[in-house]
């Protein structure tokens, strides 16, 4: 009979596993905010902000992916099976593809962009959705090792070959296809790689959840999402090229702030799915994300004169604004932990609160808003009182279970 875990061995889990996951993170991370830097360069201002716009939309189009890791993954630790959850992503995937050929058109529009161009950036939907089926079975069996090296590969394959294309001439459109096919290879990469241990191979049960349980996700994940990108997407509406480029770099902090500090939310989701550890898994989440957070505002506040060295002069006047975009991106850090434990215990309700902030967010930036400046405040104390809010809420909601609670679905 295994050992149970003592306190003790699950802190050092749990920072082993935060460790090998920031590393993977990290990875995909800086080799995407490399590609900021050759694009803001060789595109220019005006350019660079239709190819920020691309990446929007693209990241808004990726929330059945984001969404679907986290059904699998508490599926996985509630006992389903691996077929099933696979066959739940090949769904999934389809759904997503049928969905990003809808709506190139209404993205070429709104972006004022080709419709090459918006296809390029939306096909990549259903690679990331089967992708994210293979990562979500990695983190919910805490196979964290694995896991960093997938989203290290996904990172890289995404990125080397959009520089590539950015480097003979290519447009953003162009770009973000090439990423695209880099994404597919990594996808079928992972899939081998989840098939190799034999864990979760058997045929299982039928997951008692369905394309339906990954929409309720997906709602969760697309007002996150949503409060990440809605200020890009009106910035380039509402702003002057130029303005909207500065906020665009600019923006690039918020996503470091954001994404910097998600292995937290992939290696405690699991605890947060298990009702046994709950409550406490949620408390160290939140805890540890305003921690990182603070970190992460200050250096941003540190970093800001070097703006001018690494892109240029004509970046300089959103030097001063660096540490705000830096809080924008901790408090929807901290915003993502209390959505993913809403989604661990199903109580994906408390997202309300999050899409009541992106209606006021989209408001003030219509009507009030129209500098570089009042846009990132307007973004800041939006995203800081929503995450508040949540948080809040998330906590009161994670009540300790009692000692009868198993974290296995009856079938």
């Amino acid at each position: 009979m295994p050992r149970p875990e003592t306190p003790r061995s699950a802190t050092g889990t749990a920072v082993a596993g935060m460790t090998m996951v920031t590393a993977g993170a990290m990875t995909a991370n800086l080799a995407s905010y490399l590609l900021h830097l050759p694009a803001a360069q060789w595109l220019g201002p005006a350019g660079y902000g239709e190819f920020a716009g691309l990446l929007a939309a693209q990241l808004v189009l990726a929330v059945p992916a984001l969404a679907l890791q986290t059904v699998v993954a508490r599926e996985t630790v509630l006992g389903a099976g691996t077929a099933s959850l696979r066959r739940l992503g090949y769904r999934c995937a389809g759904l997503a593809g049928f969905v990003a050929l809808a709506v190139v058109p209404l993205v070429a529009w709104a972006l004022d962009t080709s419709v090459a161009g918006a296809l390029g950036s939306l096909v990549t939907a259903p690679l990331l959705v089967l992708l994210a089926a293979e990562q979500g079975l990695l983190q919910g069996r805490g196979r964290f090792g694995a896991l960093s090296v997938v989203l290290a590969a996904a990172g890289v394959a995404k990125v080397v070959p959009a520089v590539a294309v950015l480097a003979v001439g290519g447009g953003p459109g162009a770009a973000l296809f090439a990423g695209a096919v880099g994404t597919g290879f990594v996808a079928v990469g992972a899939a081998a790689l989840v098939s190799r241990s034999p864990a979760g191979q058997e045929s299982g049960a039928a997951p008692a959840v369905g394309v339906p349980a990954v929409l309720r996700a997906s709602q969760v994940q697309l007002a996150l999402i949503a409060l990440t990108s809605l200020d890009l997407l009106l910035a380039r509406a509402v702003l002057d090229p130029e303005d909207a480029g500065l906020y665009a770099l600019g923006a690039v902090a918020t996503k470091v702030a954001f994404w910097l500090p998600q292995a937290v939310g992939v290696v405690l989701y699991p605890r947060m799915a298990n009702p046994a550890q709950s409550a406490a898994a949620v408390r160290s989440a939140l805890a540890v994300l305003v921690g990182i957070g603070a970190v992460l505002v200050a250096g941003a506040a540190a970093c800001a004169p070097l703006v001018p060295l690494l892109v240029g002069d004509a970046y300089a006047p959103v030097q001063s604004l660096l540490w705000l975009f830096a809080l924008q991106g901790a408090c929807l850090a901290v915003l993502q932990g209390a959505l993913l434990s809403a989604i661990a215990g199903e109580r994906t309700h408390l997202a309300a609160v999050a899409w009541v902030g992106l209606v006021v967010e989209a408001a003030l930036m219509l009507t009030v808003a129209s500098t570089t400046r009042q846009f990132v405040l307007v973004a800041v104390s939006v995203a800081a009182l929503t995450a508040t809010v949540v948080s809040v809420l998330a906590v009161r909601a994670a009540h300790p279970a009692g000692p009868n609670v198993t974290a296995v679905r009856s079938n």
